[in-house]
């Protein structure tokens, strides 16, 4: 009995242990499926350094289009303005509706009758059937 006992008991510490340092150090980083902090930065300055120069080639774009097109004599020099070329490339967010759909309002009536009505207590030893 004291064999078995011992056993248990070492191996419940030994997988504490090793679970303790998988997941407290950089250890975790050789799991598959997990990636480091830093890998996990880096890609999130990247992706709004990507964005930003989109947003700033869009903007080069509009107005590299907008000079070739005095260039050519299709809009006259005077109608030319750098800043209303640039105001006519930013994009316009549509409105977004943040109001309670139907199904949303029945479900929130539903929770306020069931927190206003619980559930009554069953005694001790009684048993509840459940649908």
């Amino acid at each position: 009995m004291n064999v078995f006992v011992f056993a248990s008991l070492s191996t419940i510490i030994i997988i504490t242990i090793t679970t303790f340092i998988i997941a407290f150090t950089p250890l975790r980083e050789f799991i598959p499926g997990y990636s480091s902090s830093q890998l996990k930065r880096d890609a999130t300055q990247l992706a709004l350094k990507a964005d930003s120069l989109s947003y700033a080639l869009k903007k080069n774009e509009a107005y590299i289009k907008s000079i070739q097109k005095v260039l050519t004599g299709e809009l006259e020099y005077a109608k030319f303005n750098k800043d209303s070329i640039l105001a006519a490339t930013e994009e316009v967010q549509p409105p977004v509706d943040l109001s309670a759909s139907k199904k949303e309002l029945e479900l929130r009536e539903q929770v306020d009758k069931e927190e206003k009505n619980p559930l009554p207590a069953f005694p001790k030893g009684s048993s509840r059937k459940t649908k």
